[in-house]
């Protein structure tokens, strides 16, 4: 298995630079891998896709307005991106991007006009944060949504880059395949007999990153939090027990589960996974998928293709190309069915 397996050519007309005017305006590709069989619907059709008796499971992490443009003490411009808190959700101390810099050494202060917040840099990858009691509010207040850079025009509702379900604040980056539910779409697969549950992931800035070495077992994943708490532990043995299946929304719900799962149990847990799926990977928990599509040569396109076969979706996105399909954060989706079967003991790439 090389990274190279995982190329495929994408007109750059076909990156979504905005949402659709609909939040479930989408459209939606099914693939069925045990039938390797593809066809052409819409997000709004979900629910005739779901079955009685299935758990849909959703994460409500909601992004921070992360992105800090503020000024050097030469005058020039600075850019802070905080990505996750060093010492609790309240820490004054952050995991940070730093640019330029070359222009930012240890030590710098950096200021923002109208507000009390100073940054102090502590290194390439490291702030911290000060002058305010409460950081994290002056961080909602002048902070800027922090896109992924293959969106290059200017987010008009910042709201677009967040579910409709987002609680739980400390993604630098959106869950994005949850950005197609409303609380129509929502009800709607309620009433098909679908429960929904609710996991926690943190998404980090290292979900956009291309995997550059030519080995992807060797590609640092960098950890990132979650907790699934006992109410969703729950539904999901039930879903098992009544034969039903378990349908995560984005590669994040899958992650979080599969970080759940041992001995046969998905138990309540919190802390941090830094799990890595490759073609190869045994899934426990998750039946279906409902996720975007994903970025050449990433991790996350190498997880769909661990769960439903790399030739069947690298066939399935030339299908999507094709057919004019909107890719990534903003673009349409793709629901897969089912898994694709193990492969025999002993053989395939990625973690058990």
């Amino acid at each position: 298995m090389k990274t190279a397996d995982f190329d495929y050519a994408l007109p750059r007309k076909l990156i979504a630079q905005h949402p659709p005017r609909a939040r479930d305006g989408a459209r939606m590709m099914v693939l069925d891998p045990a039938a390797g069989q593809v066809s052409h619907a819409a997000i709004r059709d979900l629910p005739r896709f779901l079955r009685p008796g299935d758990l849909l499971v959703l994460n409500d992490s909601r992004v921070l307005p992360a992105r800090l443009i503020g000024r050097r003490p030469d005058g020039g411009e600075a850019e802070i991106l905080l990505l996750r808190p060093l010492n609790g959700p309240v820490s004054h101390e952050w995991e940070a991007l730093v640019r330029p810099a070359k222009k930012l050494p240890e030590g710098t202060v950096l200021e923002y006009q109208g507000s009390s917040l100073t940054v102090t840099v502590r290194g390439p990858q490291r702030v911290s944060l000060a002058g305010t009691d409460d950081p994290l509010g002056e961080v909602r207040r002048i902070g800027v949504m922090p896109t992924p850079p293959y969106i290059k025009e200017r987010l008009d509702d910042p709201d677009r880059y967040q579910t409709i379900y987002a609680r739980r604040e400390g993604s630098a980056a959106a869950p994005t395949a949850g950005l197609h539910f409303t609380s129509e779409l929502l009800s709607a697969v309620r009433d098909a007999g679908v429960e929904v549950a609710f996991v926690t992931l943190h998404v980090g800035l290292d979900t956009f990153a291309p995997v550059r070495v030519d080995n992807p077992v060797q590609h640092p994943i960098h950890k990132e939090a979650f907790e699934l708490g006992a109410a969703t532990a729950n539904a999901v043995m039930e879903t098992r027990r009544r034969k039903g299946r378990v349908v995560a929304v984005g590669t994040t719900c899958v992650r979080t589960l599969e970080s759940c799962a041992a001995d046969g149990m998905v138990r309540p847990r919190a802390g941090w996974t830094d799990l890595l799926i490759l073609p190869g990977f045994r899934f426990r928990v998750v039946d279906a998928m409902l996720t975007n599509f994903h970025l050449p040569r990433s991790s996350l396109l190498m997880l769909v293709s661990a769960f439903a076969g790399r030739e069947r979706v690298l066939a399935a996105y030339a299908e999507a190309v094709r057919m004019g399909y909107r890719f990534f954060s903003f673009g349409d989706c793709m629901f897969i069915t089912g898994r694709d079967l193990p492969p025999p003991s002993g053989e395939g790439g990625g973690p058990a």
